[in-house]
């Protein structure tokens, strides 16, 4: 069997793409190479992503673009017009990784849905993002062998918005990377010094965009701020879109000396940031899977999220949940961690343990079942 890979959104550079579905290719890639050393693999990346930085077995053929593909009015075109062309007499199969396939590919398709948020929140996309994404994800999913889904969450959200027989969606879930740990103490320490960090601090870490619910968090920041006016806020993660309104919440607000944005945190620090927290807080309104509060969980950090869309699912009884849009409600469990040590030891032990469910090995073995399932019994859906 050969297998094409659309890898474009691969992300190398430190900025917002590297994060949430540059991880999922990057984890499936790498565990895919693991355990298949039979089938044969062409991954198709953006500009300077070459087989020497992936670093993978010579069953898998890394085929670099020559062009920046990594940006959506470069990739649309590529995915669209240049893929339905090298696919055919040169794969059996064509996995897309972000919800879209080729419409008119020429070989059975699988596809990754990773969410629906542009049909569940079209507000929060910018017009020509969420046009594209709706129709060819629409149509993608009508024709694809396959569609694998990143929690049972968006397998819901699949079958019920996009009207997919449940048959044909696979649940692989996603996972925290095997670095997501405790560190040691020492290391820890050090860490602080070098950031002059706070004893105590609330973390937050994602892409800087309307769903993530940050102008709630402001909110309920201020509200914490007349109770336990001495721990800060720090935001991390890189600037994505439409995402003005927080910093004039925070300028309302009077937050400037109390919120520190950190900006896009390297992946080797990552770990340590949620480690030295004291909470961590992700009020996102909507995820497919919600791959923060687990990333937190794994480095033993004590969360709050919100108990809508995959992420009671991800964190379980591990961690508070609450209405993403009840600022006092947020304010309130906020103050409850930060005041009871006891809870926050509790958390974070049922939070160590929660994460062990979650394995990147069992979502590629998952999908390698997925890619032979789509060859046998291809969909009747076109």
């Amino acid at each position: 069997m050969h297998i094409a890979i659309n890898a474009h959104l691969l992300a190398h550079t430190h900025s917002f793409r590297r994060a949430g579905v540059s991880h999922y290719i990057e984890q499936v890639l790498l565990h895919l190479a693991q355990i298949d050393h039979v089938n044969r693999y062409t991954v198709y990346t953006t500009r300077g992503l070459d087989q020497g930085a992936l670093g993978l077995p010579a069953n898998f053929v890394v085929k670099p673009s020559r062009l920046p593909t990594i940006n959506p009015r470069i990739r649309i075109p590529w995915e669209q017009g240049i893929a339905p062309l090298i696919l055919r007499g040169n794969a059996d199969l064509y996995h897309g990784c972000l919800n879209v396939a080729p419409l008119l590919s020429p070989v059975p398709t699988v596809i990754t849905i990773h969410d629906l948020a542009f049909i569940r929140f079209p507000q929060t996309f910018r017009a020509y993002n969420r046009i594209y994404l709706d129709l060819a994800t629409r149509l993608s999913a009508r024709r694809a062998s396959r569609i694998l889904a990143v929690s049972e969450h968006t397998k819901r959200e699949v079958v019920g918005l996009l009207g997919v027989d449940p048959n044909r969606v696979i649940v692989t879930p996603n996972a925290a990377r095997s670095h997501f740990r405790p560190p040691e103490a020492a290391v820890l320490a050090q860490f602080r010094i070098r950031h002059q960090l706070p004893d105590q601090f609330i973390l937050y870490v994602g892409t800087l965009e309307p769903r993530k619910n940050l102008t709630t968090l402001l909110e309920a920041f201020a509200l914490l701020q007349r109770r336990i006016p001495s721990i800060p806020l720090l935001i991390g993660g890189g600037k994505g879109w439409m995402y003005e309104p927080i910093f004039a919440r925070l300028d309302q607000l009077q937050l400037r000396d109390r919120v520190k944005f950190v900006g896009y945190i390297p992946e080797e620090e990552l770990p340590l940031w949620y480690a030295a927290a004291t909470v961590f807080v992700f009020p996102s309104i909507y995820e497919g899977f919600g791959m923060p509060p687990l990333e937190a969980m794994a480095c033993g950090t004590p969360v709050i999220t919100s108990n809508t869309s995959s992420l009671p699912e991800v964190v379980g009884d591990a961690g508070l949940m609450v209405n993403p849009t009840d600022t006092q409600a947020l304010a309130e469990a906020i103050y409850q961690l930060l005041t009871d040590p006891d809870l926050r030891n509790e958390l974070r032990t049922r939070g160590l343990a929660r994460s062990k469910h979650f394995s990147w090995a069992k979502t590629a073995a998952a999908t390698l079942a997925a890619y032979h399932a789509a060859l046998t019994t291809p969909s009747d859906g076109i």
